[in-house]
Formats: C-alpha cells, structure tokens, sequence
C-alpha cells in the first residue's frame, strides 16, 4: 500500500512538472507564478537606449519630435536650435558611444541597492535593440553606436552576483515600415509580427535566457495580431527558461490587469486596496522620465524617504516595488541616481528582513490616513514606520497580543517595553531614541502577536 502510495505521488509529481500550457488564456493564466519573483520584492529597471543621447524630454522624445501630430513644439525648438536642418532621428545612433560603460560598476550599484533583480531595456520603441539583434540589421548596439552587445554584458555581470536578469521589450515600433503597413490594414496583417517582433523575441530568449520578460508597447492592437499566446505556450512549455521564466500582463489590448504572469495594470500602478493577484509598481527615480534627461532637476527626483515609503507600501499590499534609473549615453548612473539606490541598499540592510519572501498581513495599514504599514513571515509580524512618531510612544491597534508577544526595533535587539490597550487587542510600545535610518523608516517587529 505505501509503495502503491508512492508511486501515485511520484507520478502526480512528474504530471505536473510535465504539464503542457495551450495557446489561449485560461490555460496560460494558471501557470502558477515561479516562487523567486514574490520572494525577491524589489528590482532595478534600467531605460537605457538611442532617446538617451538627445537626453529631453523623455525616452518618447523621436515620437514627440516627429510622429505625434501636431508635434511637440519644444521638441521641434530643441532640435531647431542645436543641430543642423534635416538632422534625423538614426543620426543619434552612432552618438550612443557607452564609452564608460562598466557593466561591473553597474551590477555593483544594483548589488548595494538590496535589489534582487534587474530587468533591461532589450528594444524600446524606437525598435533600436541594446544587442546584436539579427532582425534589426544596423539599427542594433553591435552594429551602431556602442559596437557591443550591452544585453549580454550586463547579464553576465549581474548573474555573477545572483541577481535575477529580466529583459523589457516593446511589441510594437514607431516608425517600422512593416509595423506601419499592418496598421494601416487595421492588424489583418502580420508581417512585422511573422518577419520581426517574433523572430526577435524567439531570439533573444534562445540567446539570453531572461528570468522575466517585462512586455510594452501592445496597446494599439489586439493579443491576436501579436500572436501572444503561442509566444507564452511556447515560453512556458518548450523554452530554455519554462521553469524560471516570469511574464508581466502588456501583451495586447485588453490584458492589462487581466492575462499574464503578474499584473502592472498601468505605469507607476497603485492600489487602494489589497489586489488578489501578483501585481508590481514600476516607478522612476525621475519623475519627469525613465530614460535619462540632460535636464533635469533635483525637485524632478524622488528622495530617499520618498522611496521607501513607496516600496514599504508596495509591498504591504503584496507587490514588487521596480524602480527605474536612466544611464547617460556615455554609460555612466548619474550619481544622484546611485545615491539613491545606495541609500535603499543601506536601509534594506538593516529592514530586509521584514521585506524579502514577506506577506501582506491580514491589514496592511493601520488606517487611511496612518504612516504604518505591515507585512507578515510565517508567525512574525512587521509594522513599518514611514515617519518618525512624534512621541515616544507608539499605539498599534490591530495586532492580538499574547503572554508571549515580544517587540523588537530591527537594528537593535533589545526587547521594547510594552502594554495592551485591553486584554488581547492592541499594544502601546514604549519607544527607544530612534538611531539615524536612512530613508527615515523604522521597523517594529512583532513575535507572538496574532
């Protein structure tokens, strides 16, 4: 009996390790999520491309410039007034030297930041892509510009620290001649799709083996034209990254919030309310762009303080918290940028452990209008002060005390004095003098409490 007992285990095992996705949503969508993702809460997004060498405005810049219509007139007087009449748009290219680019340096930075993966601008929309990329003939950082393959420099380098490696790519591409044309046939089409974007896409997993595809630019045409589903069938059943591979929700109209691995639903996304199902918020250091901007200024960043009450909340709401930096076309993080990213690294030193493979809680703040915030691991619960209280005394009026609750400040041991408000329902924590914390975020953490 017991031998029969394991053979039927071992058998279900291999079922489900063996289990075929098909092309259509129901099934791609209960693919369940590789645990690494939910474990590892904070990563780096890098926009990094063409759009930074003329650095205004936004990565968005050739679209602004030249495909909205009417243009943006402060485009149009940027380039009136610092190049030469008939300057086009490719002419950046061979300006995108990444002379400093030290992918070593970088993998560093991101390594002292806490975050557990990094994901990369493989093609944004312009359609440049930041490696050899076989379907992008001269219009690829192998061939022009750099005349090296960025993608897979990084990768290794930050693989070397056992950082995840995702890739963002962008479905669609401005001004693609073949893209163009199945537009304007209403996306009956699929020239671009069957002789570019997938070609491209199959590519570059084969090449690169990404941990997380972060998807963009599929909001003109449906998952259909894409050809969104077989992509996934095959990424999670036959691709060299089935078991590790993670996927976002941008894979046509209509998916936001609804198909795909995990959900963004919209730039910069956040909820009012817990969502039940894995979602993430991209946001950028510069609030004005994600790719790199000659000028900006330092009331254009966010502050320290400013992204650790953001990813606290993040992840209190059960996401994971993506922040952007823009590189110059040179290759260098501006050092504001690294300045912040060392400061969540150093804060993160001494609260990671109230965010790594966290859970939200059974409330995730205090109240609308309270500065506390919690998560969860296993028995142990984590109140997050985004500000520093006013008083030495701290009232938390969820948690369920016992004989057994013990209160402790990460950072210091020593157990903190403390009283029920009544017999099993809340506590006041008498507060230590709070040491200096980078971002101005302290963490209770919370043992024996229900």
């Amino acid at each position: 009996m017991l031998v029969f007992a394991a053979i039927v285990l071992i058998g279900s095992v291999l079922a489900q390790t063996d289990a075929r996705y098909t092309a259509d949503w129901k099934s791609l969508d209960a693919r369940p999520l590789p645990s690494w993702y939910d474990e590892a809460k904070f990563g780096i997004f890098i926009h990094w491309g063409v759009f930074s060498v003329p650095g205004f405005g936004s990565e968005w810049f050739w679209w602004h410039w030249q495909g909205q219509q009417p243009p943006d007139q402060n485009c149009v007087r940027y380039m009136t007034e610092n190049y030469p009449p008939g300057f086009s748009y490719p002419e950046f290219a061979p300006e995108f030297h990444a002379q400093f680019f030290n992918p070593e340096d970088w993998a560093d930075i991101f390594q002292a930041s806490g975050a557990k993966y990094v994901v990369l601008t493989a093609k944004h929309h312009e359609g440049f892509t930041n490696w050899g990329s076989p379907n992008s003939w001269n219009w690829n950082s192998v061939d022009n510009g750099p005349h090296r393959d960025l993608v897979g420099d990084l990768g290794n380098a930050v693989r070397n620290r056992s950082l995840h490696y995702g890739l963002y790519n962008s479905l669609y591409e401005w001004f693609n001649p073949l893209y163009l044309s199945d537009k304007k046939n209403g996306f009956k089409t699929q020239e671009f799709v069957l002789h570019k974007l997938l070609p491209e896409l199959y590519n570059m997993v084969v090449r690169y083996k990404p941990e997380l595809i972060w998807s963009d630019g599929d909001w003109e045409a449906p998952d259909t034209y894409w050809n969104s589903t077989e992509f996934l069938a095959w990424l999670y059943n036959d691709s060299p990254v089935k078991d590790t591979i993670v996927t976002n929700d941008r894979w046509g109209i209509g998916c936001y919030c609804k198909h795909g691995g995990y959900y963004n639903c919209e730039d910069k996304y956040t909820p009012g309310e817990l969502p039940k199902h894995k979602w993430e918020k991209c946001m950028s250091v510069d609030l004005q762009s994600w790719g790199y901007r000659r000028n900006m200024k330092i009331v254009e960043l966010m502050d320290l303080p400013d992204i650790i009450e953001d990813l606290v909340r993040t992840v209190a709401m059960g996401g994971n918290y993506l922040l952007n930096v823009g590189p110059t076309p040179d290759g260098m993080i501006p050092a504001l940028f690294e300045e912040r990213l060392r400061g969540v690294g150093a804060w993160l030193d001494i609260n990671g452990e109230a965010i790594y493979s966290s859970s939200p809680w059974r409330v995730q703040r205090q109240n609308k209008t309270d500065t506390l915030w919690f998560t969860s691991k296993g028995p142990t619960v984590y109140a997050f002060m985004t500000t520093k209280p006013t008083r030495a005394i701290l009232t938390l009026y969820e948690p369920k005390t016992s004989e057994n609750t013990k209160v402790t400040l990460l950072g210091i041991p020593t157990p903190l004095k403390w009283s029920p408000i009544q017999p099993g329902a809340g506590l006041i924590v008498l507060l230590p003098e709070l040491p200096f914390m980078p971002g101005q975020a302290w963490t209770l953490r919370l043992d024996g409490v229900l």
